[in-house]
């Protein structure tokens, strides 16, 4: 808990998952944004106060019924969402994304989906975790001052070093504890997620005897391609199937993370979120959980996926024989004369 941040690439997927999430969104439902959120909503502001008052929630959206206020807000939450998924200067811009995301789903409450609510709770964990440490514009801006910081400095004096040392050791143990804090709080809301999911199910009728996916994907709310879901409802038993396994998977969930039967549970899993997002039209609520789901997975898993990206050879650029490989290429066999290119 003090000694080592723990899963940075897991906090760094999250970060870049979600902040893309989020920026998709806004820009999908930039045309409605005025009937979702804004002054012209059919949840006037009026009546956001008035739930607000009585939630005790709060939203930047209602301290102004103005359209040009709404507007600035709406660019601001675009800018901030991207920002926060190319990880510049995090540990601000963290906050400014949880305030954005809790206005707009405060805003308008009755227009979420489930996918908003895992979200909402992502946003405020994040704030925690150091999830600028890895594959963000801060990472980078740290590694190139750590480069032109390796000149020799001038000695300083030894009791101001002291207590510089021991607040930069308080620091970093107190940034370390949250981060820590952060990421196991986020581990046990999936896990809570998942089991009281499947404990609910246990509990109906229409999962016990495998009928229940019968009834969702005759639902015409959810049925964005109904020729597709009728398709998919002609294969009663594959339909029992596949309702039995989401079940099992969501209820053996918290008990299988610390082996590795965590890896084709977690594949299954996708495979259930992908289907929930083409067959039931949620794709926001599939993109939150398959995020989420990504804190499982190790530091080494990130690290070695991103050593097989690196020695992906690269089909536009292959090294001449008898070469070094610096700077020197060939175009792919063509008709006529070989032709070298000099890159460099």
């Amino acid at each position: 808990m003090t000694e080592r941040p723990v899963s940075l690439y897991a906090a760094a997927v999250l970060r870049i998952g979600y902040g893309l999430l989020y920026l998709v969104f806004l820009l999908r439902e930039f045309p409605h944004r005025d009937e979702i959120w804004g002054p012209g909503s059919a949840w006037t502001p009026t009546l956001a106060k008035q739930l607000l008052d009585q939630t005790e929630w709060a939203s930047i959206l209602t301290l102004s019924d103005s359209r040009a206020y709404f507007e600035v807000c709406y660019a601001l939450a675009v800018v901030t969402s991207a920002l926060f998924m190319l990880g510049w200067r995090t540990r601000a811009v963290s906050v400014l994304f949880a305030v954005v995301v809790s206005s707009f789903h405060a805003r308008s409450i009755f227009m979420t989906d489930g996918g908003d609510n895992l979200i909402l709770l992502m946003t405020v964990y994040l704030v925690l975790t150091a999830c600028g440490r890895r594959w963000s514009l801060d990472a980078r801006r740290a590694r190139l001052r750590a480069s032109r910081d390796r000149a020799p400095k001038r000695p300083a004096d030894s009791r101001g070093t002291g207590r510089t040392g021991q607040l930069g050791n308080a620091r970093k143990t107190l940034v370390t504890v949250l981060h820590n804090c952060g990421m196991f709080v986020i581990a046990a809301q999936i896990c809570i997620l998942y089991g009281s999911a499947g404990l609910y199910k246990v509990q109906g009728a229409v999962w016990g005897n495998g009928t229940a996916l019968h009834y969702v994907l005759n639902l015409d709310l959810f049925r964005p391609w109904p020729a597709l879901s009728l398709m998919a409802d002609g294969h009663v038993m594959l339909i029992a199937i596949v309702g039995y396994l989401t079940v099992l998977l969501q209820v053996a969930f918290p008990f299988v993370l610390f082996g590795r039967l965590k890896y084709p549970v977690l594949t299954m899993l996708l495979g259930m979120h992908i289907g929930i997002a083409v067959l039931m039209g949620l794709p926001l609520f599939s993109g939150a959980m398959i995020i989420a789901d990504a804190a499982f997975l190790p530091d080494r898993f990130y690290q070695s996926l991103g050593q097989l990206w690196r020695r992906t050879p690269r089909p536009a650029e292959t090294t001449e024989p008898g070469s070094s490989g610096e700077g020197t290429a060939i175009v792919p066999p063509q008709p006529g004369p070989a032709v070298v290119q000099r890159t460099g």
